[in-house]
């Protein structure tokens, strides 16, 4: 194989290449060898066809399989020794071709840019550590406290007061007959946080042990028979006990109950804790930063065809004439986000970072976990739609690449209190919103463009529709 590439200096590349007919004859024998023990004709034993009869029989055939491997093979090794990366699909154009003749054809490709990625072992980004105080990791665990008290029994004769818990008995009634689930045993409640039925709670302030009380409330929206929904029902409720809220006492037992070693280690796991709930989105305000700077590395030269393919996603769903009067700020984004990519890419290469399936099963597990309930429809969704399991491959493999790119770059690191936290990121969810109205913006005038043009395109039927009384001018399609 002899390859000449033209056009050395810019993007767009032609790279002639010739292959003699002794190796595509080679190529054209070793297939004939491969269908010979397969082919079965009248008068030959099988594997014993003559490959001059294979020939006249399968000639034609034979050949456009192995132009097609050639082709294939020869490319894609031309593009490798010569160090191109093609910016999309190389064009082929053959010149000459045939049985028991030279090949020769030119492949025009478009090769990606050269990227700079050694600034990135230098980059800036601020990486923060919120300092959680004493007084915070105190306060949560005073919260934690409170949502789990100890409930003591009471003397028979103390009233039920909000915040007790109340241990009962009842039968329910609906227009005088029971009905499914009329009936509960030693249904416990808190009063006052009316988690049962709405204004259930209130009714049972005052009760006393073995008191006989009937409560009405009305059955919800969401009652499993659909017949008694919004229906007043009657509970004749049997007191069985009232228990008065004792104040936790926050020590060691406390700490072990919530699975510490004791206090001192539990204020640190909550310490943690805390710290951790803000973490994750401090850290994404780094990369963001780190993004921010990648915007910054010049790129001498975008391959115009990838510009034009970001474009057409940017403005799908405009009109021509909106696409035309945004058509440098459209193409201003696209260069920035295939920049971004092409670096982002050439970092992810150097430094062979790759994507394991165990790495994607746990951030499928992970959108499982944030949504409870729904995790066959999350599956069934990913094992439908590969585009979508790609798309989180990509996700997973740029959030490596930006951990990777932190590690070797130059941390500003702060040591800011929760207040300074939560103020930093309040303004950059500010931020966040100012871009996504402006988003919005154009994505309200891409709908209100593409239902303007489908009323024209109705029009447009509508009017052919009609009988020709007499000439009109034509409505054109926009």
């Amino acid at each position: 194989m002899k390859v000449t590439v033209e056009n050395k200096k810019g993007l767009n590349k032609d790279l002639k290449i010739f292959i003699d007919k002794k190796t595509i004859n080679s190529y054209m024998d070793e297939k004939y060898d491969e269908i010979k023990s397969s082919v079965n004709l009248k008068g030959f034993r099988p594997g014993k066809v003559p490959k001059e009869i294979l020939k006249r029989q399968f000639g034609k055939a034979v050949f456009g399989e192995v132009l097609d491997k050639v082709l294939k093979e020869t490319s894609a090794k031309a593009l490798e020794e010569n160090k191109i990366k093609p910016a999309g699909q190389p064009k082929l154009d053959l010149k000459t071709y045939g049985e028991d003749k030279d090949l020769e054809y030119v492949l025009s490709v478009t090769e990606l840019p050269k990227v700079e990625i050694k600034s990135l072992e230098n980059i800036k980004f601020d990486e923060y550590t919120v300092k959680i105080d004493d007084s915070e990791t105190d306060k949560r665990i005073k919260e934690i406290a409170k949502n789990q008290p100890n409930f003591k029994e009471v003397s028979p004769d103390t009233k039920a007061k909000k915040g007790d818990l109340v241990s009962l008995d009842y039968k329910a009634t609906v227009d005088g007959k029971e009905f499914k689930g009329s009936e509960g045993k030693n249904t416990q409640l808190t009063l006052g946080k009316d988690l049962f039925l709405k204004g259930f709670d209130e009714q049972l302030i005052g009760v006393k042990k073995d008191d006989e009380k009937i409560v009405e409330a009305t059955l919800p929206e969401n009652f499993p028979e659909k017949e008694l929904i919004n229906k007043k029902a009657k509970f004749n409720c049997k007191i069985l006990s009232v228990k008065k809220a004792e104040e936790v006492k926050i020590d060691d037992n406390f700490a072990k109950n919530l699975g510490a070693k004791d206090l001192k280690d539990l204020k640190a796991l909550i310490s943690k804790q805390i710290n951790d709930e803000y973490k994750n989105s401090l850290d994404q305000l780094s990369k963001n930063q780190i993004l921010k700077e990648i915007e910054k590395i010049k790129v001498d030269e975008i391959p115009e065809n990838l510009i034009e393919e970001e474009v057409k996603a940017l403005s799908q769903g405009m009109s021509e004439d909106d696409v035309k009067k945004n058509k440098k700020n459209f193409e201003e984004k696209a260069k920035t986000r295939i920049k971004t990519g092409l670096i982002l890419n050439e970092f992810g290469e150097k430094n062979q970072i790759k994507v394991t399936e165990q790495e994607i099963q746990a951030e499928v597990q992970k959108q499982l976990r944030m949504m409870p309930g729904q995790e066959k429809m999350v599956m069934d969704f990913y094992q439908k739609n590969p585009s979508a399991l790609a798309s989180l491959r990509g996700t997973v493999y740029e959030e490596k690449i930006l951990n990777s790119i932190k590690e070797k770059g130059k941390a500003n690191k702060k040591d800011i209190s929760k207040d300074e936290a939560e103020k930093i990121l309040q303004e950059a969810n500010k931020q966040a919103f100012r871009d996504n109205e402006k988003e919005e913006k154009v994505e309200t005038k891409k709908k209100t463009t593409t239902t303007s043009a489908k009323e024209k395109k109705s029009a447009t039927k509508k009017v052919k529709s009609k009988p020709p009384v007499k000439k009109t001018k034509k409505v054109s399609k926009k």
